[in-house]
């Protein structure tokens, strides 16, 4: 670890990274993230600096305190923000209950800043889903219905957890609730997890979505028969099943 205290850790942290900054990377990360001008990310920030080189920060400044982290979250540059993320999700799976708990409303808190796709999805499934197995998940239906693009993400994205252990009703049940959302980010992860789901249980996958063919978006129908063999794709996109 880094031999400065934790009070100090945030700075050095944001300092290390942006002393690292490539602009090539940077403006490539910008087009990739739909940063521009009336696109999902606009006006985020970016060093240019590769995830690989972000894990690695998580481990070398391990001993971050959540309130340092919780200031790095609130960065104007992405990386920083997802390095935090990444700080939060080790703290949470090192974590005993009482930390637990913490992260998970920490997390909360936070979502204006949890805002785009792989900051979603690096961290919802590992800190929300993780910690709302077994407890009541009425959050999850909550964030379904924001009108906040990425708190809805997020909402499809902790069901993964479940997903993993086997458990589906709130994937599906959340799917349905998104099944009319307007954003193709949305249909994609909602597809995704329903892939996710016939993974385990082809047949529940195939159940839901012949049920829901007809006012499935073809975005998330896509997604969710990714995998299936062509002929059957091709069954299903022509609503021929």
């Amino acid at each position: 670890m880094n031999s400065a205290t934790p009070r100090n850790i945030a700075h050095i942290v944001s300092k290390h990274m942006r002393s690292l900054g490539n602009p090539a990377i940077a403006e490539h990360s910008k087009r990739f993230f739909k940063a521009g001008r009336g696109e999902y990310g606009e006006g985020d920030k970016f060093l240019g600096i590769r995830v690989p080189v972000i894990r690695k920060f998580v481990q070398q400044y391990h001993g971050i305190s959540l309130d340092e982290c919780v200031i790095l979250l609130g960065s104007e540059y992405h990386e920083e923000r997802l390095c935090a993320l990444l700080m939060l999700v080790k703290m949470f799976n090192e974590g005993a209950e009482n930390k637990k708990e913490q992260i998970f409303n920490i997390y909360l808190q936070n979502t204006r800043h949890i805002n785009n796709w792989d900051l979603v999805d690096s961290s919802a499934s590992q800190i929300v889903g993780a910690y709302l197995d077994g407890r009541d998940k009425k959050i999850l239906y909550d964030l379904a219905t924001s009108e906040n693009l990425w708190e809805r993400r997020m909402s499809i994205m902790a069901t993964f957890y479940f997903i993993r252990n086997g458990q589906f009703c709130d994937t599906i049940n959340i799917a349905t609730i998104l099944m009319g959302d307007k954003e193709a980010l949305i249909h994609k992860a909602v597809g995704w997890m329903l892939r996710e789901v016939g993974k385990r249980d082809i047949e529940m996958e195939k159940g839901y979505i012949k049920k829901h063919l007809k006012n499935m978006p073809r975005t998330m129908l896509r997604y969710a028969i990714e995998k299936f063999p062509e002929a059957e794709r091709k069954a299903y996109l022509s609503c021929n099943v």
